[in-house]
């Protein structure tokens, strides 16, 4: 069962509207649009997030970012050669 949905009006640039319009597809607009929402929705939640977590333990450095990404990306690297041989 779906969740409950309400109807809204909104107001937007036209090219930016026509370009998600044009992106669409068969779901249309209202769920390319509620899509989009959802994703800003988590990415606040996470900034919040961020932002208690540097509140309590101090801001997170260039060098410490760098590191976490080097190993996300050996950790994808290494599922990625692990499906491959599977």
């Amino acid at each position: 069962m779906s969740e409950p949905t309400g109807k809204y009006s909104i107001t937007m640039p036209r090219d930016i509207a026509e370009a998600a319009r044009s992106r669409s597809g068969p779901s249309g607009l209202s769920a390319y649009v509620a899509a989009a929402v959802a994703r800003q929705i988590e990415r606040d939640n996470l900034n919040e997030l961020i932002q208690v977590a540097e509140a309590e333990h101090g801001p997170i450095t260039d060098d410490e970012v760098q590191a976490l990404r080097h190993q996300l990306h050996q950790a994808r690297q290494g599922q990625a050669g692990g499906g491959a041989a599977a």
